[in-house]
């Protein structure tokens, strides 16, 4: 093994200026003590400028880190992705298709994960996609159906798994419970998306906060399947196309005015609805009385599909008849949460977050 050799200092002299040859020129040549005090006042100045920067340096790394875990999550998103542009490769769930993957579990406490919902779902059945799924909040209040080795479970996409790939996904405890026991920590899956799934109640509404007649950003819940398309307009005037972010709102820039605003929502399998007389009010779940799809005062009887066929290659997707509910009576109550459960969990209601 070849051994690199340290340059000697002109003579072994040692780094605090004693012996020959010495840096500051102590010793062998006689130099005077002045030049020596003003480079040792150099090194000084130079120590405490380092540390200077350090505590500054220090500080900044404390703020960016004290952030809330939902601001430090979506600095880790694609820059496209945060913008709400779409990503290539990136789709959520959807239609027939059946995806072979892993599964883990994590807690995600009562936050409503990158999908900013107002809080888990009551039965406390959610799940964590990948990037390519999760796919800029595309797949943020839709379901899926995950068979692993002891059952099925249903559970509500509400956030995104920075370090899952290849179809590996991250599920509540209480879902992964379902499937598999605890201390198995990681499990071969199969999931599909839910078409259709039974809905709690009519669409809802939540403005961002920090909204006002010259911003607007507005989250829709209790949609069931992924939505495609969101558009809002002001009585009179004509509808404004709002372009998705990543953290689950839809942001019109330049605002719509005072309100109230009357919504549009498409989902990625046609089906369409408008809200009316929504108001400007932030941080409030407002509820209209359309629903996406389906009719009464629940979205039909659950059935229960039996486990997901084996393959992973796309069929065709179901082409529901697109089509349009109009009219709404906002209210501050918030969504109800699903009572009906096809499979082992519910079909509807807000989520939770956090990722393993």
């Amino acid at each position: 093994m070849t051994e690199v050799d340290l340059p000697d200092g002109g003579g072994g002299g040692a780094p605090d200026g004693t012996g020959d040859g010495a840096a500051d020129g102590v010793g062998g040549g006689g130099v005077a003590a002045g030049p020596v005090r003003r480079r040792r006042g150099r090194r000084w100045l130079a120590g405490g400028s380092a540390t200077v920067l350090a505590v500054v340096v220090g500080l900044l790394l404390v703020w960016q880190f004290s952030e809330p875990a939902a601001c430090a999550a979506a600095l880790a998103v694609p820059p496209a992705e945060r913008a709400g542009l779409p990503v290539q490769g990136m789709t959520p769930p959807s239609g027939t298709t059946v995806y072979k993957g892993k599964a883990s579990h994590y807690d995600g406490g009562n936050s409503g994960g990158n999908c900013s919902l107002p809080g888990p779902p009551a039965n406390r059945l959610y799940a964590a996609l990948g990037s390519a799924q999760y796919a800029g909040s595309a797949a943020c209040g839709s379901f899926l159906d995950v068979t692993g080795p002891r059952g099925t479970v249903r559970v509500m996409v509400l956030d995104r798994c920075a370090g899952c790939a290849n179809n590996k996904i991250d599920l509540s405890r209480q879902a992964f419970a379902k499937i598999a026991d605890l201390s198995q920590g990681i499990v071969p899956v199969r999931y599909r998306a839910v078409v259709d799934p039974p809905l709690p109640g009519p669409l809802t509404f939540r403005l961002k906060g920090g909204v006002s007649q010259y911003w607007f950003a507005v989250q829709v819940g209790q949609h069931g399947n992924p939505v495609r398309s969101v558009a809002a307009r002001r009585a009179g005037s004509s509808w404004r196309v709002a372009k998705r972010g990543s953290d689950n709102y839809w942001v019109v820039d330049g605002g719509l005015g005072p309100g109230p605003y009357s919504i549009r929502v498409v989902d990625v399998y046609g089906h369409q609805a408008v809200a009316t007389g929504i108001r400007l009010a932030p941080r409030q779940v407002q509820r209209g009385t359309v629903r996406m799809y389906g009719s009464g005062p629940a979205a039909g009887s659950p059935t229960r599909p039996g486990p997901p066929a084996p393959g992973n290659a796309p069929t065709a997707a179901p082409t529901p008849t697109p089509g349009t509910a109009t009219g709404a009576a906002p209210s501050d109550d918030p969504a109800t949460s699903p009572t009906a459960a096809p499979v082992a969990g519910a079909a509807g209601g807000p989520a939770p977050a956090g990722c393993g």
